[in-house]
């Protein structure tokens, strides 16, 4: 069984579209599809703009979400999933990649969805650390007691891997009671905000509305969604999901082990980048993990 995987915010660089832009008519046509839907020249960003432009929310997660959709595009006479799942952002990919949603839609709901989050990170600034050598429960207990503010898991992105979100004092807090614990490394991330943890709550009452007027389909193959870690082609199920997405952890080692008990023994990462590719060799090395590439499709 093959499971597709979807990469989310972090996995952009500066020229990252180029090649696909002018891979084939489809690709030609979905660049431009996307700067009507967006409003602004995403494609160009994509292809000539700098690794800083590209880092603005309202510009990366449109822009990893049109590269990943195309590339799936380019892989249509291949694109055969057993299962598959996104990476926070790119959970919103893996669900128009697999039918769940038009490729309008997706793209308004992520473009929503990283407005709705900048806005959340303009109200109230927050920060991200990646804790590297510590287990998945230690880090949840010392995040348990820090006192200075709010500071939670937010990516369990493979064993040995958390990332901790939160208020930028507790974030700073919880850093050092984790050194403390025996964490091999910390590191705070450049990022805008406290991404997956309850400081997006106003980006989440933002999206409210927009995630339930949406129409979704049930997706091709199971999708193993992020807040449960467990698959699910149910419409419902999955509206419920995307929303509890913003506030909620990314349980990525989670929903891999869970793949690997259901029988996926092969992976293919669809998107820029290779941080996917990496967590599952971290995660199981017995599973065969490859990143499509648009040089590698006819």
């Amino acid at each position: 069984m093959i499971a597709y995987l979807f990469p989310g915010q972090g996995s952009q660089f500066a020229g990252m579209g180029h090649k696909l832009s002018t891979h084939n008519p489809e690709t030609t046509r979905i660049f431009h599809q996307a700067n009507e839907i967006l409003g602004f020249p995403v494609s160009e960003l994509m292809c000539e703009g700098t690794a800083e432009e590209l880092r603005q929310t309202k510009v990366t997660q449109p822009a990893i979400f049109v590269y990943s959709v195309a590339l799936s595009r380019c892989m249509a006479d291949r694109f055969h999933p057993n299962a598959a799942a996104g990476h926070s952002l790119g959970e919103f990919s893996a669900l128009t990649a697999c039918g769940a949603l038009s490729f309008e839609e997706g793209l308004q709901l992520v473009a929503a969805r990283a407005q709705a989050m900048q806005s959340a990170c303009d109200l109230t600034p927050g920060g991200m650390a990646a804790i590297i050598g510590l287990a998945d429960e230690e880090v949840e207990r010392v995040c348990a007691a820090v006192t200075s503010g709010i500071v939670v898991p937010a990516n369990y992105n493979c064993p040995g891997q958390v990332v901790i979100s939160g208020d930028v004092k507790a974030v700073a807090e919880a850093c050092t009671l984790l050194k403390d614990a025996g964490a091999r490394m910390t590191v705070t991330l450049e990022v805008g905000g406290a991404f997956h943890s309850p400081l997006m709550a106003p980006a989440s009452d933002a999206l409210k509305t927009a995630v339930e007027q949406a129409r979704i389909a049930p997706p091709r193959c199971a999708i193993y969604q992020n807040v449960t870690a467990r698959p699910t082609q149910d419409p419902e199920v999955i509206r419920e999901n995307l929303l509890a997405q913003l506030t909620g952890a990314v349980r990525w080692t989670q929903s891999l082990q869970c793949m690997f008990t259901d029988g996926v023994n092969s992976c293919l990462e669809v998107g820029p980048g290779t941080v996917l590719a990496g967590l599952v060799k971290k995660t199981n090395r017995a599973v065969g993990v490859e990143s499509a590439a648009c040089d590698d499709i006819n």
